[in-house]
């Protein structure tokens, strides 16, 4: 059997603006509208389709694993963003990376409070 998730829709009070900063702080560019969707390409194959709502955004949770060097790209962008960012998904540590599984990792809000993350070890593949 062959399953793989092919996209996801994420709501945003501005598809664009949205679509745009994920975009901005990864390194990626964003698509050509698509109906009513701003779509984000991820390199996997995934893609992150952004759609207007005019009502409440219950914030949802998107993790990208990123290379070392790609890691220290997006943690300089994610600061000189002026981003506040966090070493855990409770925000409890703040203006902190974690080093889960012999790698890194931190977590960061899009502008319609989703909690992004960057991570450079999956978890549960080395020791913590």
């Amino acid at each position: 059997m062959s399953v793989e998730l092919n996209h996801t829709i994420v709501a945003a009070h501005d598809k664009k603006a949205s679509a745009r900063f994920l975009a901005d702080i990864l390194g990626l560019q964003v698509s050509p509208p698509y109906g009513p969707f701003i779509p984000v390409p991820i390199p996997n194959g995934v893609t992150l389709d952004y759609m207007d709502t005019t009502g409440t955004i219950t914030p949802q949770h998107y993790a990208f694993l990123v290379s070392e060097e790609d890691f220290d790209e997006i943690f300089a962008r994610i600061r000189a963003a002026g981003l506040t960012y966090w070493a855990d998904p409770a925000h409890r540590r703040v203006n902190e990376i974690n080093t889960n599984d012999g790698g890194r990792g931190t977590y960061f809000d899009d502008p319609d409070g989703h909690n992004l993350e960057i991570l450079t070890r999956p978890y549960g593949s080395g020791d913590d």
